[in-house]
């Protein structure tokens, strides 16, 4: 009787440390983890595939990167602005001038990544009234964007099929941020930091910004549904 008792002690002894272990390891990850973020944001960190950025971006030898860090002017409309698309070719936003733009922060590996599915659906079914989705993927929020552009282009053809314009890896927060989101967010009556992926801004035919949508909002939402139907309707 005294053995099995000293037996099932020792079991539960074991168990417990094993246990505890876990805990703390886990513990140890999700602080290691979080200290990794708020170094990235306090350091302002650019990975070197990210593109899209403002004048004081990481240091590249690629003119092409160079020349797009130049365009900071202060700008009054989006219209003026370039930046790389997923295949790393400069497109003027001038192309989309008098169209409706959801233009929206996106990442591969985030809880919100499933909305790309109802980004395409959106896409679908406001295109012919003159809806553009805009998709910017950022490594902004907890390093969660693949490595390349090319990862991204085929994670997001192949697992959601899209087929709105995606643009290279962008930094949408933060002193080096691209022209593009310092216009969305400081220059508008939403002003404010983007918070987190698939951030969603509605700009309207004449360049206006009329709404702002944070990731919990879904692209098939009443609200966004509801704006969309009006802006496509002017």
């Amino acid at each position: 009787m005294t053995i099995t008792i000293f037996a099932m002690y020792r079991h539960y002894e074991c168990t417990s440390f094993f246990k505890t272990k876990a805990i703390l390891m886990t513990m140890t990850h999700v602080i290691v983890s979080i200290s990794i973020l708020i170094i990235m944001n306090a350091c302002d960190y650019t990975d070197p595939h990210t593109l899209n950025v403002g004048k004081t971006g990481i240091d590249s030898d690629m003119s092409a990167i160079k020349e797009s860090r130049e365009n900071t002017q202060q700008v009054n409309t989006i219209y003026g602005l370039s930046l790389f698309d997923i295949d790393e070719q400069t497109v003027s936003l001038s192309t989309y001038q008098g169209k409706v733009l959801l233009v929206v922060n996106t990442s591969s590996r985030c809880g919100y990544t499933p909305q790309y599915e109802q980004l395409q659906e959106l896409y679908e079914k406001y295109q012919s009234r003159g809806l553009e989705v805009l998709a910017f993927p950022s490594n902004d929020f907890g390093g969660q964007e693949l490595k390349t552009n090319e990862e991204v282009a085929t994670f997001c053809y192949t697992r959601y099929s899209v087929d709105f314009p995606l643009f290279a890896k962008t930094k949408v927060r933060g002193k080096n941020k691209h022209p593009l989101y310092q216009f969305l967010t400081e220059k508008t009556s939403f002003p404010g930091e983007v918070r987190w992926n698939f951030e969603k801004f509605l700009v309207n035919r004449n360049g206006t910004v009329i709404g702002r949508y944070y990731s919990n909002v879904l692209p098939l939402s009443d609200e966004i549904i509801s704006d969309v139907e009006r802006a496509t309707s002017l």
